[in-house]
């Protein structure tokens, strides 16, 4: 078991590499145009990670050699368990920020961007699997560090696919997304519809002689807000946040859209979205609803490998389960392939101009990791 004294060390070697994260530009080019991508950040840690005896692996999706993950197996046993150590590498843009890939640190808060979304918890997960490896723990860490998170999750689809080739069978993941160090107790899935209608175009002094697609949008709009108030007493929500229509004063309009965005609870499946979105539908309208993105809801395990990972994660971090996430994050995707828990520092400013950092979570969640998955107890 490593000492206390390791444990302080682990936690300034965290904070040692997120400054060196930071200032790497990994923004999302799917996000940005002509932005930097994950090409310089795996470059980095996968010579890291190789010099510290990790069997490296870079993943990319299919014809796009641009967009690499990085997957890093510790040296030791291949009967050992396996946990999966997952964060991403990619970041949203930076417009409107000053100097946003020099960390600037004020006692406890590091600022930059990426530095709470989440390259403190990126870089935690890597010191801590250096030390595991290094002290050869009962647990085979192995990293999954991925592109593409805050768009399409290309990253983590392309690895998944990866770990069977690799001879990855997790027993568990452990993904750093920032929860303040809580342990995530659920998450919302969503859906995206994109809902159209069409009518009959005509001259708009002589209405009567068209249909007005307009029109049967904006009684939609009207029904949606209406069943919003029932859906978000459930703990889900529904909403319009993209609207069309029409092309000309003085024609009534022949066509309009309109994107709908259906947040779910877990128990419901994102893909019924479609279905639920038409029943607010007029039989007299000629409209139409097709899903164009969707992405499963997710709860922690009652019982298992992740729910005894979080309850001994929780133990020495002081937290537990409360952190129910609003919004989306890659969770649902690994738990097709094992048990997973969510957890890691956080701070404030996530996607806005003025990101930052608790260095105290940063510290203390690496600490935490390496005192738990180098118990021997932590799979009994």
């Amino acid at each position: 078991m490593t000492t206390a004294k390791n444990y302080t060390d682990i936690g300034v070697r965290a904070v040692d590499l997120l400054r060196e994260l930071v200032r790497i530009d990994s923004v999302n080019p799917a996000l940005v145009d002509g932005a930097a991508g994950e090409i310089a950040i795996v470059a980095l840690l996968q010579d890291r990670l190789s010099r510290a005896g990790f069997a490296t692996h870079v993943v990319c999706p299919p014809n796009q050699p641009e967009r690499p993950s990085l997957v890093a197996i510790a040296p030791g046993p291949l009967d050992a368990p396996t946990v999966i150590f997952n964060g991403h590498l990619d970041t949203v843009g930076v417009k409107g920020m000053d100097a946003p890939f020099t960390p600037r640190i004020e006692g406890d808060t590091l600022f930059a961007r990426g530095a709470a979304d989440m390259k403190g918890g990126v870089a935690a997960l890597v010191v801590a699997a250096e030390e595991l490896a290094h002290t050869g723990g009962p647990v085979r860490p192995v990293l999954t560090l991925v592109a593409d998170e805050e768009d399409s999750s290309l990253g983590s689809e392309a690895v998944i696919v990866a770990l069977p080739e690799l001879g990855i069978q997790p027993q568990v993941c452990l993904i750093g997304e920032p929860t303040d160090n809580a342990l995530a107790r659920s998450l919302r899935g969503f859906a995206v519809v994109k809902v159209t209608f069409a009518g009959r175009a005509s001259h708009s002094s002589q209405p009567e002689n068209g249909i007005n697609a307009v029109t049967h949008l904006g009684e939609f709009m009207a029904r949606v807000a209406a069943r919003a108030e029932t859906v978000r007493s459930t703990g889900g929500d529904v909403m319009i946040t993209v609207v069309r229509g029409g092309d000309s004063p003085y024609v009534i309009p022949d066509h309009a859209e309109c994107l709908v965005e259906v947040r779910t609870v877990a128990g419901q499946e994102a893909a019924h979205a479609v279905k639920d979105i038409a029943t607010l539908f007029d039989t007299s309208w000629d409209a139409r609803a097709d899903i164009i993105a969707c992405r499963e809801a997710w709860q922690l395990d009652a019982t298992g490998p992740a729910a005894q990972l979080a309850a001994q994660l929780g133990s020495v971090l002081g937290t537990t389960a409360t952190f129910d996430a609003p919004y989306w994050m890659e969770a649902p995707l690994w738990q097709e392939v094992c048990p997973t828990v969510i957890c890691g520092p956080s701070g404030g400013g996530l996607h806005a101009v003025d990101e930052w950092v608790d260095l105290r979570q940063v510290r203390a969640f690496a600490q935490a990791l390496v005192e738990v998955t180098a118990s021997p107890s932590l799979f009994i």
